[in-house]
């Protein structure tokens, strides 16, 4: 009797013990979505690109700056938020953002229907076109000398997203149907200088400011553009309330001419 008492107390044990195991696996493999709240003193960890000039970009010193990282600045001041800014792998943004490594991502970041499906975007704040530029002595005039011509753009940019999704199929006509694609746009843009690349597609906003950086007298943008996209931030889904603060923080900003003002600053409008 004794015996099988014993037996069942090691049964009940070893049972308990699985039991919990059980629950920590469960615990372990329940994946919980990250929440931002927006409470005051909270940390935002905000994603971008830091070679997006002039939208955030590391100055001389190594500081990061640009008119979105000012903008986000603002807007965190006001919210009683402290920012913490986070470098990300451009082509991995959403997939950083959705598995809670980052809180928004701030970086000239237009909306489209295919990022729509993976974020909610705030209101926007600001709109650019999508251009060709190409060097100053390139025989090229307009969009259909791009045929069978080698085209260079970000990797997982918009402009890559409006070229490849254009009526016209336009990427059809480029040297091997394709868009080459580098991480970054300072890559994109040493392409062209060394002349391994035709041409370059970028955000308007980029371009006028790096072409000024660069000397404008060195290169052409062609008169032909792939029309407007509106940027805005971009955050979890889930993150309902954080978006209705940012929102109205954002509204705010730009009634009382913040925004404007920040913009003139990068922009010269």
């Amino acid at each position: 009797m004794k015996k099988i008492v014993k037996l069942l107390s090691v049964l009940c044990l070893i049972g308990g013990f699985l039991a919990a195991c059980g629950n920590k696996e469960e615990e372990s493999q329940g994946v919980k979505e990250p929440v931002f709240t927006a409470e005051a003193g909270e940390t935002l960890i905000v994603g971008l690109d830091d070679t997006f000039v002039p939208m955030g970009f590391r100055d001389n010193e190594g500081n990061l700056t640009g008119f979105d990282v000012e903008l986000a600045e603002e807007a965190g001041k006001r919210l009683g938020l402290t920012l913490k800014f986070q470098p990300i792998d451009w082509s991995m943004k959403e997939t950083e953002l959705n598995t809670g490594k980052i809180d928004v991502i701030w970086n000239g970041y237009a909306i489209n229907e295919e990022r729509q499906k993976k974020v909610a975007f705030s209101e926007p704040y600001a709109s650019s076109s999508q251009i060709i530029v190409v060097l100053k002595d390139s025989p090229i005039k307009n969009l259909a000398d791009l045929k069978g011509k080698t085209v260079a753009s970000q990797q997982s940019s918009s402009t890559v997203s409006v070229l490849e999704n254009d009526p016209s199929k336009i990427v059809n006509t480029f040297a091997n149907e394709e868009i080459v694609q580098y991480p970054s746009y300072n890559d994109v843009f040493n392409d062209l200088d060394s002349k391994r690349s035709d041409a370059v597609a970028v955000s308007e906003v980029y371009a006028r400011y790096i072409l000024k950086q660069k000397g404008q007298e060195n290169y052409r943008i062609l008169e032909e553009t792939f029309g407007k996209e509106e940027m805005a931030v971009g955050l979890r889904k889930t993150d309902k309330e954080w978006l209705r603060k940012l929102n109205a923080t954002l509204t705010a900003m730009q009634k009382d001419g913040t925004v404007d003002a920040i913009k003139t600053k990068w922009f010269g409008e």
